[in-house]
């Protein structure tokens, strides 16, 4: 069994643009294959052939399906925070409705199938693998990030309560995302997200001082 140590011992791995090419492939095909099928009955034989990759050319990029599956967390990680990036600044009410309304829209477009890639993640990894946990919980405050510094905007501009929190206001916003993907999953209805959501931005406006304008978000093209 590989051990954090053994890890912290390994070379640092040099590849080409066409070598980082076929990682990102490999990748890729191990994240469709447990978004579909989940950690544990994902096989290397799967991977190796949806990648179209030799048992050896595998091998060369991850020594172990552990590793590969850290790679996956990471991979899903950047795919949330690219998701949202086409919605601009996150720093008005009219923006996080926005927000609310992107991940509703996606979730109706998939028919409630699937959840979150990324949260899916956790009960299947965070407890076996530490190094796993901690890109799942880098990839959240990635995720989280751009959320808090949106309110803190909103915040500098006199459209938030000074004694808000811009951090805890945006845990809590990616907790009602996480908690209403999960419900609306298992119940095949959006209406929990609609919920989750609806309450955590109603609670934000109730935040912006009496009389503070707030910005309206940017059209999207």
């Amino acid at each position: 069994m590989s051990t954090d140590n053994d890890s912290m011992a390994r070379p640092v791995r040099v590849f080409t643009a066409k070598g980082l090419a076929t990682r990102a492939r490999i990748i890729a095909a191990a994240a469709e294959i447990v978004s579909e099928q989940g950690v544990a009955a994902t096989a290397i034989e799967d991977v190796r052939k949806e990648a179209g990759v030799s048992g050896s050319q595998l091998y060369h990029y991850f020594n172990d399906k552990r590793e590969l599956i850290q790679a996956v967390v990471a991979y899903q990680a950047q795919a949330a925070v690219e998701l949202q990036a086409p919605l601009g600044r996150l720093d008005s009410i009219e923006a996080f409705r926005a927000w609310a309304d992107f991940h509703i829209e996606l979730q109706e477009q998939r028919q409630c199938a699937g959840g979150c890639r990324l949260g899916s993640l956790v009960p299947q990894v965070a407890e076996a693998d530490s190094q796993a946990r901690a890109v799942l919980g880098a990839g959240f405050t990635s995720w989280e990030q751009p959320l808090i510094d949106g309110l803190r905007a909103m915040q500098n501009r006199g459209e938030l309560q000074p004694h808000a929190d811009p951090e805890q206001l945006g845990t809590a916003l990616l907790a009602a995302l996480q908690g209403g993907l999960l419900l609306t999953q298992a119940q095949r209805s959006v209406a929990p997200l609609k919920m989750a959501l609806g309450a955590a931005i109603d609670h934000l406006r109730c935040l912006v001082p009496s009389g503070a304008s707030a910005r309206r978000a940017p059209k999207q093209h």
